[in-house]
């Protein structure tokens, strides 16, 4: 019997003791609720760098799918969004040339600065994708959430210059490559030589270089188009979520 009443004494007591390592204020845990965080990792994109990567991606898209076409054979010449055609001031040359039956020679000076074109890009290909790489992300989520050629505009902006300092000497091979200097010296002289016309003297490869940057960047722009509002476009996961967050907004 002392035994039992010994045990009951003894319980209350290892109670209490285990109360007093109770702390006095008690803190009940809440359930966590993982609310989505308002970022584009909800879309599968983690951070800034994600969106430039798909802003290169889809700019070198467009160099290697649209500019590649340029490249061509009738690349520039068949194509009416970028075909060279006679410069303004010499509108009047041409017209005057067929007035007097050398329309063909007129011919042969347009086929001859597309053709220029057309091998210069080959050159100049490797410049444009260098300048791709070059984009500074911090402009990344404007470029995105610009125009729907807001990234081939920055490219443009950014790269212009130097592209045409390293642009310029290509042309200028090309065009000797191609005959075409021959071509437009033939067809100056010509018409410097026709009685009471104002003599001219064009700077055709200057002419022929912007016209052929013009006609990359608008096909680069192309493929930018195509890739911000066509899904079929959007060929890899990076460039399905990137250009993903334009279809939500």
């Amino acid at each position: 019997m002392k035994k039992v009443f010994c045990l009951l004494l003894i319980i209350p007591l290892f109670g209490i003791a285990q109360l007093k390592s109770i702390p006095k204020k008690i803190t009940i845990a809440k359930p966590k609720i993982m609310l989505p965080k308002i970022t584009p990792t909800t879309t599968g994109i983690s951070n800034t760098i994600d969106i430039s990567a798909g802003l290169k991606e889809a700019l070198n898209n467009g160099i290697t799918k649209e500019v590649s076409k340029l490249t061509a054979v009738d690349g520039f010449l068949k194509n009416e969004a970028v075909k060279i055609i006679m410069p303004t001031e010499l509108e009047k040359v041409e017209s005057t040339l067929r007035k007097l039956g050398m329309g063909n020679l007129a011919d042969q000076g347009i086929v001859a600065m597309n053709r220029a074109a057309e091998d210069a890009v080959k050159e100049a290909t490797p410049i444009f994708i260098s300048a791709v790489k070059n984009m500074n992300i911090n402009d990344a989520k404007s470029i995105l959430l610009g125009n729907e050629d807001a990234a081939t505009k920055y490219l443009q902006g950014a790269t212009n210059k130097d592209l045409y300092a390293k642009f310029l000497p290509v042309v200028q091979q090309s065009i000797g490559k191609v005959g075409a200097d021959v071509i437009w010296n033939t067809i100056i002289s010509k018409y410097n030589t026709i009685p009471f016309v104002n003599k001219v003297n064009p700077d055709i490869t200057d002419y022929v270089t912007n016209k052929s940057m013009e006609g990359v960047f608008k096909m680069i722009a192309v493929e930018e188009k195509n890739i911000r509002t066509d899904l079929k476009s959007r060929t890899s996961p990076l460039l399905q979520n990137v250009f993903g967050l334009l279809d939500k907004k």
